[in-house]
């Protein structure tokens, strides 16, 4: 296992800008999840760790050791691809012991670690098989299976559960999370799902147009976001958002509803005559109480067994509510809802930054 850092990183093509000087300390044996918006660079970082691109301009180090210049293949590092890239003339054994044969490792320690890893993924009545025969998260398996094998420092994984259906999703998701557990080995993953970024990591890196967005545990992303992007990315249904005209700790907002935020974290900081409340739809209940109190129409309801999404119009703007299964509104039905003070997030009106 090691430590990965990036100094400066920087990509471009032509006069693209992909990446624009990433800096960042990945601990050893941290789960680190990669994710963003489609071309905000997350793919090219990991592609340039691994080696398959050249950088730029900037460092990147695996341990102590710059890895700069290194062959992909001598950085001690493994990947998982989208597309599994699986040799399909060869078993799943053979795929399996492929890296193994290439670096030499006696026959005898080969055929241990493979039935190692295949009894590991459930997959040794698998090993005659060729890739074809095999289901697409069997074949998913067998590419994990292909990196775990080696004993890298670093596991890279890029999307590596995209092309499975929803259950198949869940279940190797469940999977990845046992297998770091259990090897701790230093893993970066890339996703375009935030759930699986939820869900699996330690930390979480939100990349925006090149740059880091925000670094933060799980729970850190999703009650402190550090910009409306954030909020916005992280979340189903994502936090709402209302722009209000501020006069001292008061925001006015446009159908003329006024809401004192003199207890809400970050007033202190606004300038400005205009403020951004961020509002998480699981904050808000039916009702008036001991919080800052909306009002708003019913527009959709929207059923989801545990829970019920219920999405209001509120003038010029409609927000959306999480609601308990039992509590169903009419379509049309004038609501009062109410939000303690804690759970509102500020953001400067001008940067969309937070206010802390």
């Amino acid at each position: 296992m090691a430590a990965v850092s990036f100094r400066g990183l920087s990509k471009n093509y032509g006069a693209a800008h992909i990446l624009k000087g990433i800096d960042l300390d990945i601990t050893d044996g941290e789960f680190l999840v990669l994710i963003g918006p489609s071309g905000c660079g997350k793919s090219t970082t990991l592609r340039l760790l691994a080696g398959l691109e050249d950088i730029t301009s900037g460092e990147i180090r695996i341990g102590d050791e710059l890895v700069n210049n290194l062959r992909p293949r001598d950085r001690d590092i493994a990947m998982v691809f989208q597309d599994y890239a699986l040799y399909p003339h060869k078993s799943v054994r053979d795929n399996l012991g492929f890296g193994l044969k290439v670096r030499g490792v006696p026959r005898d320690e080969a055929i241990r670690r493979i039935d190692e890893v295949a009894g590991m993924l459930g997959i040794s009545h698998l090993l005659d098989r060729r890739p074809a025969q095999l289901s697409g998260g069997q074949r998913q398996r067998v590419a994990m299976g292909r990196a775990i094998v080696r004993r890298p420092q670093v596991f890279l994984f890029d999307e590596p559960l995209s092309n499975l259906d929803a259950q198949l999703r869940g279940q190797v998701r469940t999977e990845i999370k046992k297998l770091h557990q259990t090897l701790k080995t230093t893993t970066i993953y890339v996703t375009h799902d935030q759930v699986e970024a939820m869900t699996l990591a330690d930390r979480i890196v939100i990349l925006r147009d090149g740059m880091i967005e925000q670094i933060g545990t799980p729970d850190e992303i999703y009650q402190e976001p550090a910009s409306t992007f954030v909020g916005r990315f992280i979340g189903a249904p994502s936090m709402n958002f209302l722009t209000a005209r501020l006069e001292s700790s008061v925001a006015r907002l446009a159908d003329r509803m006024v809401c004192d935020l003199t207890n809400v974290a970050g007033i202190g900081k606004a300038t400005g005559d205009e403020i951004i409340m961020g509002l998480r739809p699981e904050h808000i209940r039916s009702g008036t109480g001991d919080g800052i109190d909306l009002a708003g129409t019913v527009q959709i309801v929207e059923p989801l067994g545990a829970d019920t999404l219920v999405h209001l119009d509120m003038g010029k703007i409609t927000i959306v509510a999480r609601f308990e299964a039992k509590e169903r509104p009419q379509i049309g039905q004038p609501l009062t809802m109410t939000i303690k003070p804690e759970n509102i997030r500020l953001f400067d009106a001008g940067t969309e930054r937070a206010l802390r």
